[in-house]
């Protein structure tokens, strides 16, 4: 069994989450109602699959159900952030961060630059209006932006058994 401490304590992961996790991850279908097929795939009801996944989302299992683009193709450009944060203002200024609609990917690094995130713009000026905007965030000291030249696009699926 597969457990995750959440501010509650600890939930189990059961048998129906992990496979509910598992389809997700590649399999989930395009239609009116792609829920109901996940649903009708695990033996459950539409109902049923869209609690599990708000509880599993609350618990930290996930962070987002979605699509990925390519972002090129669309007209943006994307760029890595390296932040160095004052380690009591870490939990602020990665909220702010993931107020914007563009930044994904932030966490939290041991080492000099301390606070990691991506973020994709349809614009360099819009991209430096955001940074220069974090960048005057109580506690952050130093910024790195490492904009995106070429992309490396790993699959990463995780098999829950």
């Amino acid at each position: 069994m597969s457990y995750i401490a959440d501010r509650k304590g600890l939930i189990m992961l059961t048998a129906f989450d992990k496979a509910l996790l598992n389809l997700l991850q590649a399999k989930l279908p395009i239609c009116h109602h792609p829920f109901a097929e996940l649903a009708a795939q695990l033996g459950s009801d539409e109902n049923t699959v869209l609690h599990r996944l708000q509880e599993l989302k609350n618990a930290g299992y996930l962070r987002r159900v979605g699509p990925f683009f390519d972002s090129n193709k669309l007209g943006y450009q994307g760029t890595l952030v390296a932040l160095r944060v004052q380690p009591s203002n870490i939990s602020f200024v990665a909220s702010a961060i993931n107020r914007y609609p563009g930044a994904t990917h932030n966490y939290e690094r041991e080492g000099r630059y301390n606070l990691w995130f991506t973020l994709l713009t349809p614009d360099r000026q819009l991209c430096e209006k955001i940074l220069a905007e974090i960048r005057s965030l109580p506690g952050v000291e130093d910024m790195m932006s490492l904009v995106s030249r070429k992309k490396y696009k790993i699959n990463v699926q995780f098999n829950l058994k």
